[in-house]
């Protein structure tokens, strides 16, 4: 037996008064505690225990030594409390970093619905849009589109897919006209995402043939979210998921541009570190993504 579990069962021994209470406790034999004590007392070469037929005492030093041994064992028994409940019911602070837009418009509707189901979780939710490398930080997972993956030893699951769609207020159609080919963008402004380069990429495709125009224009913005927004007041001409814009285009607060041409669709994830021995309330918060945003069959 290790120092570490010789001070643990002397903290015991103490508590129970007795190595037979202590024997009995623990499913060992008083001759194998009072060997243990033994042992410890020979490695510290101080006496621990008066011994009497029927109890133990405490001596001078084993009284100044006992205190220690309580901590150790007090902080072993909260240590492996907690390990039995990762195994248990999902519980505990949910740490997750999640992409500005979609963290609006698609999660937030839908944690009422977790939180419901899952009581004891608590959910801290940093929305961002900057690039996260999960190994370096506290959260327990995070919710990215590619262009936003940076970490190659994150386990990635895929939620969906998104179409990006070009898109511009009536207000800015009426005072620049509408591009009518990817390549009259470069006469337009054109919004950007100032966190994410590869954002600033539009892809387009018409049967063979494939357009890549890079955004440019005179106003960039930290989040997707804030150039949904920019867009909307009428700035400029921004590419924006699908899920962000479809009804303002349904209202008419936004109008599709170049319709003949299809954009890019792009897939969104979730990723987290490790799949082995993924703590419940990871693993109940994925399979609740999965379950909410599994797609229709075509």
């Amino acid at each position: 037996m290790d120092l570490a579990s010789q001070m643990i069962l002397f903290a015991s021994v103490v508590d129970h008064g007795s190595f037979s209470a202590t024997a009995r406790s623990l499913g060992l034999t008083p001759s194998a505690v009072s060997k243990q004590i033994g042992q410890l007392e020979d490695k510290l070469g101080v006496r621990l225990l008066s011994r009497s037929s029927r109890q133990v005492s405490m001596t001078a030093e084993g009284r100044s030594f006992y205190e220690s041994c309580a901590e150790i064992s007090a902080e072993v028994s909260r240590a492996e409390a907690l390990a039995l409940s990762f195994s248990g019911t999902p519980k505990g602070n949910l740490h997750m970093a999640v992409t500005v837009a979609f963290g609006k418009a698609r999660l937030l509707p839908i944690l009422p619905l977790f939180t419901a189901k899952y009581p004891e979780v608590t959910i801290t939710l940093e929305l961002t849009d900057r690039a996260v490398n999960l190994q370096d930080s506290d959260f327990d997972l995070a919710i990215r589109f590619p262009e936003q993956m940076t970490d190659s030893s994150a386990i990635a699951c895929k939620l969906g897919s998104s179409r990006r769609i070009l898109c511009a207020a009536p207000a800015y159609i009426a005072a620049h006209g509408a591009p009518e080919t990817p390549d009259a963008l470069t006469d337009h402004n054109c919004l950007s995402v100032s966190t994410v380069a590869h954002w600033n990429d539009w892809h387009f495709r018409q049967g063979p043939h494939r357009w890549t125009v890079h955004a440019d224009g005179n106003f960039a913005a930290n989040s997707a979210d804030a150039v949904f927004h920019a867009t909307l007041a009428g700035l400029g001409i921004a590419q924006l998921s699908s899920y962000l814009v479809e009804k303002d285009i349904a209202a008419g607060r936004l109008i599709r541009l170049l319709p003949g041409y299809e954009e890019e669709p792009t897939d969104i994830f979730a990723i987290y570190c490790t799949r082995r021995n993924l703590s419940p309330k990871v693993r109940a918060f994925l399979d609740f993504l999965l379950e909410s945003f599994r797609e229709p069959p075509h």
